[in-house]
């Protein structure tokens, strides 16, 4: 059992710096919620060393990244101080719900392939990148739910896991270039419409990278697909949870689409009223109609076109409420 401080850490850590998965964790039970904040606080601790403005000589974060591989499977001790409190955590976490080992190595893989990589030649590379980046977070969120059926919903966190990872990536084009010098499409997408990495670079827009934008974000809409499609064999009760997460970071992607794929000068963000919005509707559907798939559709597909009155306007769910929710 994870002590209530050390859960607490990790809710303010993402609190910080994960604000729209934090809205969609607030749905999750208990059970299921403070683990997850201590998940995403190790994740956070990890990320952070490579990622941060001072980070330290390559060989520095290795080293380091290392030492969290260790103490994030037991094998060594954690040190003192609130982010060796976070590896701590997870440490146990780790134990008490059976988080796989290769999970964590595969992980902390993708981190320090972040110290010597900025570039992906093939999608097949990015993909391969994201299976330790992304699908393996998918994977033990799915352990911390205590999944009935954990064969069936495998394949389907992991692919939702990549769709997240891509929508950050194609929201953060021109973020990653400025503050990390990386470059997350893959060469031979940019290529195939005529782009190329050197004009991600220099920050050039234009329609060939728009086109290759469009691509990726076409095949990321696809993964979010199966994604959802896996969301009924999740238990009853962080459903509602995972769905809203996929219909925000989805979301997204109208912004996107909406700065003609230019997301090298500009880093779209949701709202807290767009994030409230969609939170209401989402709720409100998922209670006429669980099925994952048709409420995902009908929300990414139809909101905007929603009427102003209506059913919507009559079940608001507590609206005075679901605003403190969401800035709590």
């Amino acid at each position: 059992m994870v002590a209530d401080d050390r859960v607490a850490r990790g809710k303010r850590i993402q609190q910080r710096t994960g604000k729209t998965f934090h809205v969609a964790t607030r749905l999750l039970p208990e059970r299921t919620r403070h683990p997850t904040y201590v998940l995403y606080g190790f994740f956070r601790v990890a990320d952070e060393v490579v990622d941060a403005a001072d980070t330290a000589p390559p060989d520095e974060q290795r080293a380091e990244l290392e030492r969290i591989r260790r103490v994030a499977l037991g094998e060594e001790p954690a040190g003192d101080g609130p982010q060796e409190d976070v590896l701590a955590a997870f440490s146990d976490l780790r134990e008490d719900h059976g988080i796989a080992p290769s999970d964590v190595d595969v992980f902390i893989d993708a981190m320090a392939a972040d110290i010597d990589r900025s570039r992906y030649e093939t999608y097949a590379d990015l993909e391969a990148y994201m299976d330790g980046s992304a699908a393996a977070v998918g994977r033990m969120m799915t352990a911390v739910m205590d999944v009935a059926k954990p064969e069936k919903a495998l394949p389907h966190a992991t692919k939702l896991g990549e769709a997240f990872q891509l929508t950050n990536f194609l929201r953060d084009v021109g973020e990653d270039v400025r503050e990390r010098d990386r470059v997350y499409l893959p060469v031979e997408t940019l290529e195939r419409h005529d782009a190329s990495v050197e004009q991600i670079l220099d920050l050039e827009f234009d329609d060939r990278v728009a086109a290759a934008m469009r691509d990726l974000l076409d095949r990321t809409e696809d993964l979010y697909a199966e994604g959802v499609a896996g969301i009924r064999y999740l238990p009853d009760d962080c459903q509602l949870a995972v769905l809203l997460a996929a219909v925000l970071y989805a979301d997204h992607h109208r912004l996107i689409r909406g700065l003609n794929y230019d997301t090298l000068s500009t880093t779209p963000s949701l709202s807290t009223t767009r994030k409230f919005r969609l939170l209401a509707r989402t709720r409100w559907l998922w209670q006429w109609n669980d099925d994952p798939e048709a409420v995902f559709r009908a929300v990414s597909d139809g909101f905007d076109s929603a009427p102003a009155s209506g059913p919507l306007e009559n079940h608001r769910l507590g609206n005075c409420r679901l605003v403190s929710y969401l800035t709590r």
